[in-house]
């Protein structure tokens, strides 16, 4: 477990953004037998403004953010409420979910999110945020794990909010879709005619990171192309795009 801790902080310490955090949480879950995870992150200033980095199915986390299912989920909003971990199951048990969260977590379920353990992390920034490492079944190693690593995975999960919270409090909204910083200013240069490789050398990144930033915007937002989304922002935001 110490070098699974260790490598994770120095891959996160070098990150360049949402992608190089998202590979290191990745690799450090499946070294524990984690199957699955997911951060949320919710902005303080902007209540509609809600990031997610997970390993969940790509369908499922753009339908999650487009219905801002955030508002919905009892697990985020058991998260909102407390400061200790807990386990949960998609069936509720005894948590008095209502009908309408009961439907949001069988939707979960079909994506084959089951079960999980959920972190809070409420920061002295005002930022509230979670983090969830779930299994498509109640498997007895992912359960193990947990309860032999729990204290560890809440460091875990501090270290990791602490270096995404940089890329990801400066974010713009788009028809209530919130973007972060790197995917913003990815967008904005695409607009301008610069291709992955172009905004990689000028923002000091990879192009695979680049793209990886082009292509998750895009999902965010609905859309089938770069210049869609970009398309997107820019109408939202004219007078500030227009200037920078």
């Amino acid at each position: 477990m110490h070098d699974v801790f260790q490598r994770l902080v120095e891959q996160l310490t070098a990150s360049s953004g949402e992608l190089d955090l998202r590979t290191a949480l990745a690799e450090a879950a499946a070294s524990l037998d984690l199957p699955s995870f997911a951060y949320l992150l919710a902005s303080p200033k902007l209540a509609c403004a809600t990031s997610l980095i997970s390993t969940y199915p790509c369908p499922w986390t753009t339908h999650y953010l487009r219905s801002a299912y955030e508002k919905l989920d009892p697990v985020i909003v058991l998260a909102r409420s407390r400061q200790d971990p807990f386990s949960w199951h998609a069936d509720g048990g005894d948590l008095g979910w209502s009908a309408r969260q009961q439907e949001l977590m069988e939707e979960a379920r079909q994506f084959g999110i089951h079960c999980g353990f959920t972190i809070p992390i409420h920061d002295h920034r005002g930022h509230f945020a979670a983090l969830t490492f779930a299994s498509d079944e109640t498997r007895p190693l992912f359960l193990r794990t947990i309860e032999r690593y729990e204290r560890v995975l809440q460091l875990i999960a501090i270290f990791f909010h602490i270096h995404a919270r940089q890329f990801l409090t400066d974010t713009g909204v788009v028809d209530g879709v919130a973007l972060s910083r790197r995917e913003v200013e990815c967008l904005k240069w695409a607009a301008r005619g610069k291709s992955a490789w172009d905004i990689g050398h000028i923002l000091g990144i990879s192009q695979r990171t680049a793209a990886f930033h082009l292509d998750n915007a895009k999902k965010k937002l609905g859309v089938r192309t770069i210049t869609q989304a970009a398309v997107r922002l820019a109408i939202s935001r004219p007078s500030k795009f227009s200037r920078e």
